[in-house]
């Protein structure tokens, strides 16, 4: 019955590059400490500004808030920045690898850990997928562009740049194409990347940060020139007939737009590789949710003003907001290279993440022990970044980004709820463990935080409860079948304590 043991916890010593520390929740030494403030920054920003802007502004736009799509992302944001706050305080407390699977261990027991974890698998690993599915698209119209220029064809075809599986009354359907190639060949080129090593991802990843940072000034500079505030009326429009729309459309939009946010927590799963978590860890996190939030509302006030919320729902809604303008024509094609270049970084910080989540999860022996192997050379767990870009590969070339994008945010949300909970639940435990960064008035910003996640995730399982059913059936599953049989808390009795 030790379904809810928790893992012994203790908040971790100060720690520097290549000092031989086990840390709290069994860390590991063998994961390389390079990472700064700055690069955690730089991380958060990779994964956060990609998706959000480039891809699902526009489709949360059309389908669901219209104008009001500024307000689902405040909504968002503002759930993140309770959410962002106690995860702050728990990776400068534990600076491991596991993310919201670590601390759900350490608080509300093993069952509980598993679930998140198999949630984050939804989180990273879909997250990935989803962008891949989307640089394709931008890349794709890069590609017809320069192609139109030179008088040659180099766009892909249809059947080999698009998903062969829809979703249509919820049921999967074949859409007639053979694969998306693309998706395919730019989430292999991450994983080679990320399995070579943390110190040339954080390096890659800098440069892809700088140059979609400048972009998306230039989109926001000369696009503020054509906006027209009568696209922003009515801000919230009306329900229709399909129910789309209205107050409603917003509160769904802002489950959706929470995709965009997820780059945070990825943040968290580089704890064990950061220089001085204790104090880097709080500044990467909340750092780079400050900048992303401020940057996403403006993007989505000059995107829907330019041009009427109902054209933007396409896979690349920025170059189609300035196609509308001749005059912009030569920034579309700036924006195409920025969006190839900023999507990129997104699947690099989730495929780190999840290969680095199944880390965790392998040292405690829920998932198998290769996951846990580390690379002599690379210092990278090179056996689960194989793993998640060979996994990643499959579903980017197979799947549509609607169902993707819906169950990330539905795995994000759950995560999220479960670290503010524990958060709360360790204060009244633990309160004499000491914590280097504290979320501010803790019993109101914890259950708020935990029940905006609640509440946006129910918004998103109204209509993919019988995915989301599966994928935790599923998980439950491989639990009783492999996980609690090889549990290292299980085989040892004496670091037990019953939840």
């Amino acid at each position: 019955m030790n379904l809810f043991a928790t893992k012994p916890v203790s908040a971790a010593p100060h720690v520097d590059a290549g000092e031989p520390v086990e840390g709290s929740l069994e860390g590991e030494a063998t994961l390389k400490r390079v990472l700064t403030a700055r690069h955690l920054v730089l991380l958060g920003v990779g994964a956060i500004i990609g998706a959000g802007i480039f891809v699902l502004t526009g489709q949360a736009a059309a389908n669901h808030a219209g104008p009001a799509v500024m307000l689902s992302f405040v909504f968002a944001g503002f759930a993140c920045a309770l959410a962002g706050l106690c995860y702050a305080e728990f990776a400068a407390m534990l600076p491991v690898s596991g993310s919201a699977y670590s601390y759900s261990y350490a608080t509300l027991g093993e069952l509980v850990a598993w679930f998140i974890g198999w949630n984050l698998v939804l989180e990273y690993l879909f997250a990935a997928s989803t962008v891949a599915v989307g640089w394709s698209g931008y890349l794709n119209g890069l590609l017809a562009t320069i192609g139109d220029a030179v008088g040659v064809s180099l766009a892909f075809p249809e059947a080999l740049a698009s998903a062969p599986l829809t979703v249509e009354k919820g049921r999967l359907a074949a859409t007639g194409a053979i694969i998306n190639l693309p998706a395919v060949f730019i989430v292999i080129a991450i994983a080679a990347l990320c399995y070579r090593g943390i110190t040339q991802s954080a390096a890659a990843n800098t440069v892809i940060v700088a140059i979609k940072l400048v972009v998306i000034f230039l989109f926001l500079g000369f696009g503020l020139q054509y906006v027209d505030t009568a696209n922003w009326e009515p801000l919230i429009p009306p329900t229709d007939a399909q129910g789309r729309f209205g107050f409603e459309g917003v509160l769904r939009a802002a489950s959706i737009v929470f995709f965009a946010y997820i780059g945070f927590d990825a943040v968290s799963t580089a704890a064990q590789e950061t220089k001085n978590p204790q104090r880097n860890m709080p500044i990467g996190i909340l750092g780079s949710l400050v900048v992303c939030t401020l940057l996403y509302i403006a993007v989505c006030a000059v995107l829907t003003g330019m041009l009427p919320y109902a054209q933007l729902g396409t896979a690349k809604p920025v170059a189609t907001a300035l196609e509308a303008y001749p005059s912009l024509l030569w920034l579309k094609t700036v924006v195409e290279i920025g969006a190839v270049a900023g999507l990129s970084s997104v699947i690099l910080v989730m495929i780190m993440g999840q290969a680095r989540i199944f880390y965790a999860m392998s040292k405690d022996g829920l998932i198998p022990r290769m996951f846990s192997r580390v690379h002599p050379t690379y210092r990278t767990p090179h056996v689960g970044t194989a793993f998640v870009g060979a996994a990643a590969t499959i579903l980017a070339g197979l799947l549509p980004i609607g169902v993707l994008g819906d169950l990330v945010a539905m795995g994000t949300l759950l995560a999220f709820a479960t670290v503010c909970i524990g958060v709360l639940v360790l204060r009244y435990t633990r309160p004499d463990l000491p914590r280097a960064f504290r979320t501010p008035a803790a019993i109101i910003v914890c259950p708020v935080g935990a029940a905006a996640c609640l509440y946006l995730f129910s918004q998103a399982f109204a209509d993919n409860w019988h995915w989301m059913s599966g994928w935790i059936v599923v998980g439950f599953l491989i639990y009783f079948g492999y996980g609690y049989r090889h549990s290292a808390l299980r085989r040892n009795d004496s670091g037990v304590t019953r939840g």
